[in-house]
């Protein structure tokens, strides 16, 4: 934000607990406590393909929508095949329907940080 100082610890994670099955939990070193579902992570991917930072399209994936198809085709429910750390600021999540290309930084999930207080920072 222009003209804010950054907190320094509003970026670093003081511990980080992974679900496979459920998502993210982030405790940051200003206190802060973030919980990132699955679907939510996989929807916001940060990678190029994602976000079309190729010039194309951007292909984002809508797990956090729920169908209205009466109908719907079967897609095995999402998980984390395995999450690898990238250096010291970032996530690499495998997923289970083979995307395994976004590095979620640790100043990205604070940004995408889907509790209330956050959400109305945003706004």
């Amino acid at each position: 934000m222009p003209g804010k100082a950054q907190n320094p610890a509003e970026f670093e994670p003081e511990h980080i607990a992974i679900s496979k099955s459920r998502g993210v939990k982030i405790d940051w070193k200003d206190g802060h406590r973030s919980e990132y579902p699955l679907a939510l992570l996989r929807d916001e991917c940060p990678c190029a393909t994602c976000t079309g930072a190729h010039g194309t399209p951007p292909q984002k994936s809508n797990y956090s929508n729920s169908s209205s198809d009466p109908f719907p085709i079967f897609k095995p429910a999402l998980k984390m095949l395995s999450v690898e750390e990238v250096g010291n600021y970032a996530l690499r999540i495998h997923w289970n329907d083979g995307h395994q290309t976004g590095i979620y930084t640790w100043e990205f999930f604070r940004r995408l940080c889907p509790c209330p207080e956050c959400r109305n920072k945003s706004l």
